[in-house]
């Protein structure tokens, strides 16, 4: 592609949410480009489970992955040292996928879609009419920032004002072993939670999370682990087939994620608690809905679009660093899940984009007053 004169598109940022925005806008016929400072395959720590509706959205994209590519599970399990409860999805399936592996599937698609991709070119300024890149300015009609919670672009255009953010860290570890269920298995404990997911046939991944806020900390992997002795007695004999790799994890909500000709997306644009498992499905729908507004040359309608999508996983995220926060609450309500299952269902359905509000509600407030019975 000739930059000389331009681009429609132009994305700061090669991870997931960038390349996504860049495919789907590239099948509107627009001319895009992507910088970023890295070169592919670019790795993030995260639990790399991703949900039926992710998979769902990456369909949307051109991107149709194999169970093979991966380790297929079939829904969600909750522990702590006296219980346990799970439900299965009752649409769809998820997908373990290791995110270096995801990113060269989109990398890909992005080059089939015909996008310029810039890798090792940093980015160090935006204007309205262009974007200063590897040394070079050049001159585009919209500017995507889609460089993660730190975003530089959303600071250059004055979206970062009035941003409220909380914080916790993350840390993951990979290692070899048969993964022993089919679920994602999420341990909650009085110093943190872990997630385990099924990231192929002989491997999972293991993030381990410090506790909630105001007062985030850096978690010792080995430390944490300790509080869920059965995990830990699975991993032991394991080998590590990754190194240990460590990153915050954010709520960050924003009043505007658009201003002229400049809007943001994924993590640049709002995150939700990586518990939750929902920033990709964000980004990849995102993406879509960002697509519609830059080709109706309405960057106003993805604002309205993107808050709406933002609802539902922000509402859940609250939810669930509130338990982590308030552990008799959490431990009560796990025995009674795990005493009447029935109840988890439909609140995993709901956190899947399989139910509706009203179900949700009338599961809560059944499991209220069971709660109250008990």
């Amino acid at each position: 592609m000739n930059l000389s004169r331009g681009v429609d598109v132009f994305v700061v940022g090669g991870g997931p949410a960038g390349l996504a925005a860049a495919i789907a806008a590239s099948t509107r016929g627009l001319k895009v480009a992507v910088a970023d400072g890295g070169e592919p395959p670019l790795d993030k720590t995260c639990g790399e489970g991703l949900m039926p509706e992710t998979v769902a959205a990456l369909q949307l994209l051109g991107v149709k992955l194999s169970p093979l590519e991966g380790y297929p599970f079939h829904g969600i399990r909750f522990f702590q040292r006296d219980a346990s409860v799970a439900a299965h999805f009752r649409k769809g399936v998820g997908l373990g996928l290791r995110r270096t592996a995801l990113h060269e599937r989109l990398v890909a698609k992005a080059e089939q879609a015909g996008v310029a991709l810039l890798w090792k070119s940093a980015v160090s300024g935006v204007t309205q009419s262009g974007v200063h890149a590897g040394g070079r300015t050049i001159r585009s009609r919209f500017i995507i920032g889609a460089d993660g919670p730190g975003s530089r672009v959303r600071k250059w255009s004055g979206l970062a004002e009035g941003s409220r953010l909380q914080q916790r860290f993350a840390t993951r570890h990979h290692f070899r072993v048969k993964p022993w269920s089919d679920c994602v298995e999420i341990y909650w404990g009085p110093e943190g939670q872990a997630y385990v997911t099924p990231t192929a046939s002989e491997e999972v991944g293991v993030v381990v999370m410090a506790g909630a806020e105001p007062r985030p900390k850096r978690p010792g992997f080995s430390e944490t682990l300790a509080q869920w002795p059965d995990l830990r007695e699975r991993l032991a004999s394991a080998a590590p087939t990754s190194r240990e790799r460590g990153a915050p994890s954010s709520m960050r909500w924003l009043p505007r994620v658009q201003s002229g000709s400049v809007a943001l997306i994924g993590d640049a644009s709002g995150s939700v608690d990586a518990i939750t498992g929902e920033g990709l499905r964000l980004a990849f729908l995102q993406s879509l809905a960002l697509a519609d507004a830059l080709e109706a040359g309405k960057l106003s309608l993805y604002e309205r679009r993107h808050r709406a999508l933002l609802r539902r996983p922000w509402m859940m995220a609250r939810l669930m660093l509130w338990l982590a926060k308030h552990h008799a609450v959490r431990s009560r309500m796990l025995r009674r899940l795990a005493a009447q299952p029935a109840l988890f269902a439909p609140l995993l359905a709901f956190h899947a984009g399989e139910s509706t509000p009203a179900e949700f509600l009338s599961t809560g407030v059944a499991l209220g007053w069971s709660l109250l019975a008990a």
